[in-house]
């Protein structure tokens, strides 16, 4: 797991970086940043795909309270509309690399090079099962996603986004046909059902 982040020692701040939500027909995607310190030990930490909810929380606050620095980018489906999917997670990656109170020196992202970034970038593919530093920023956007579409639950009760997180579950997509779409919602991603 900590592999990459060996290879690249001699780097004083290894960045890692990785998204949450491109696959959604609501809210937003987000991306995470983390630089854990050299010798960080942090128990379960993986992709946050493979982890359960509760274990997630966790990690979340330990990452957070561990790390040398974080940050999170986020953009909302207004942007991801306009300007498309990818495009939308690159700009919340910068955003999150912008963010951070630590300059680091090296990225390690997660099978991406992002455009329009001036530090030196590694593309690992599963890079959120082979990095550190990759799994914690994974699951600083997936929680922080997650926290944000149980706020947008609250508003639209209606659609269930406490329980799919915005996916394209037979659930979300009935009551879609039923309510219309909601402000969260991607145009460009539900053309085919509303």
């Amino acid at each position: 797991m900590r592999e990459y982040e060996d290879t690249y020692a001699a780097c004083s701040a290894i960045c890692g970086i990785d998204e949450a939500g491109r696959g959604p027909l609501a809210g937003p995607v987000v991306a995470g940043a983390a630089i854990l310190p050299v010798d960080c030990e942090i128990l379960f930490l993986n992709d946050s795909k493979k982890l359960s909810e509760k274990r997630r929380e966790a990690l979340f606050e330990e990452i957070k309270e561990k790390a040398v620095a974080w940050s999170v980018g986020i953009v909302g489906p207004d942007v991801i509309d306009e300007i498309n999917i990818l495009q939308a997670t690159y700009e919340a990656m910068r955003q999150a690399i912008a963010a951070l109170p630590v300059q680091p020196d090296l990225l390690l992202n997660d099978a991406v090079t992002i455009p329009g970034v001036a530090i030196n970038q590694v593309p690992i593919i599963k890079g959120d099962a082979k990095s550190v530093s990759i799994a914690a920023a994974s699951i600083l956007a997936k929680v922080t996603r997650d926290h944000m579409m149980l706020e947008y639950d609250t508003l639209f009760p209606e659609y269930g986004f406490a329980k799919h997180k915005g996916y394209g579950t037979a659930a979300h997509i009935a009551a879609l046909k039923e309510f219309g779409p909601t402000p969260i919602h991607r145009r460009t991603f539900i053309k085919n059902f509303v």
